[in-house]
């Protein structure tokens, strides 16, 4: 497998591990960013751009990196706050009246994005021309009872998340949350994501910008105790596991044009694996004069606010405000870490004790929920190289 770019010195085991990833892991086509205190240390690509395809990866290949998008949508709201438009512990009726309904008076903001809502699931999944119409996803849940007490416990919004965040930034800014990154955040940072790819970007890919992917959905990829796994769980119909994940069915063609210049914020970003790294950087220091977090929101992305058994991923899982923390579900560098996997593959997160941010894209999904082996074997290479 020829490897294409640079690693700074000291970073050569990510290269050699990013190879093995081709040669034992099946990778057919990844790229993989590290920056360090605000400098890029490692930039790699390799492979194909299409999954199915032979046009080779090239520097500047996005892919759809599913719920990593999660990690960069979290921002906003974090962003809102610092700059006081957003009161983390409000109610979310307060900004939008009518998602008070059947009980969900006390979901305040900060429940939004620990994952405490109790909103993981809605009665009628939606269609994928339901998903795509911004107003659909939010009636959906702002009509939908919650499955425990607001507050009370933690499980894992796979897809109500983002019509959740999406609708709370539009009320509080008139924007969605994907105008909102274009304009804030990847804009003033040059960072290549879109939430909501523009139609330049989307004839680009025909010559080489955005990969087509394939991959399948989640059946595997954690263990969980003591009795049941998050496999029998998803294979349960009547599940939160399995209802939460199909709150849309059937899945969306992720290579559509028009699921890619929609708006998903739990689902359907697309990133470079620099654009993943540059944006985390950004978060955690500053790059070319751009820090998006100051020290107190840092603290808050990474503060632990939901810990233990998952409600919908079964195994325990860990959050901050909006972010995976580093745990055995989802290792990350160290336990100072935040970010977010993506279902199948990708991976962002950023470390502020090293000054570490991480972005790992593919076109290869596999059955995993968060600790993919390519992503994880990477982590561990940089921490080597540490």
């Amino acid at each position: 497998m020829d490897v294409n770019g640079t690693v700074a010195e000291g970073f050569e085991p990510v290269r050699d591990v990013f190879a093995r990833n081709f040669e034992a892991l099946g990778d057919r086509g990844a790229a993989v960013a590290v920056y360090r205190d605000g400098r890029k240390v490692v930039d790699l690509w390799a492979g194909t751009r299409d999954i199915d395809g032979t046009e080779p990866w090239r520097h500047g290949t996005a892919q759809v990196v599913r719920s990593a998008t999660k990690g960069v949508a979290a921002a906003v709201p974090l962003m809102l706050h610092q700059r006081g438009e957003l009161d983390l512990d409000a109610p979310v009726a307060e900004y939008w009246p009518g998602f008070k309904a059947r009980g969900k008076e006390r979901v305040l903001v900060r429940h939004v994005l620990n994952h405490r809502a109790g909103l993981p699931v809605i009665d009628r999944p939606l269609t994928p021309e339901e998903a795509l119409d911004p107003l659909k996803g939010p009636e959906a849940v702002a009509a939908q009872a919650p499955a425990w007490e607001p507050g009370t416990d933690h499980g894992y919004h796979a897809l109500t998340y983002g019509w959740l965040l999406d609708e709370l930034v539009r009320r509080v800014t008139g924007l969605g949350a994907g105008e909102w990154i274009a304009r804030e955040i990847a804009g003033p940072l040059g960072a290549e994501f879109w939430l909501g790819l523009p139609e330049e970007e989307e004839a680009a890919g025909r010559t080489g910008r955005v990969g087509r992917v394939d991959g399948p959905e989640p059946t595997g990829g954690l263990r969980a105790r003591p009795k049941r796994s998050v496999t029998e769980a998803y294979d349960d119909p009547g599940s939160l596991t399995r209802r939460a994940f199909a709150a849309i069915t059937p899945f969306p063609d992720q290579n559509a044009p028009e699921y890619r210049a929609s708006a998903l914020p739990a689902t359907n970003g697309i990133a470079t694996a620099d654009g993943l790294a540059r944006i985390y950087a950004a978060l955690v220091g500053g790059i070319d004069g751009v820090r998006l977090f100051d020290p107190a929101t840092v603290e808050l992305a990474r503060t632990e606010e939901s810990a233990g058994p998952d409600r919908v991923l079964v195994v325990n899982t860990r959050f901050g405000l909006g972010y995976m923390l580093h745990g055995s579900a989802s290792p990350f560098l160290g336990a100072g870490s935040f970010g977010h996997p993506g279902r199948g593959g990708s991976l962002g997160f950023a470390d502020p004790e090293t000054g570490i941010a991480f972005g790992y894209v593919t076109n290869g999904f596999r059955k995993t929920v968060t600790a993919d082996p390519r992503a994880q074997a990477l982590v561990r290479a940089v921490r080597a190289a540490l």
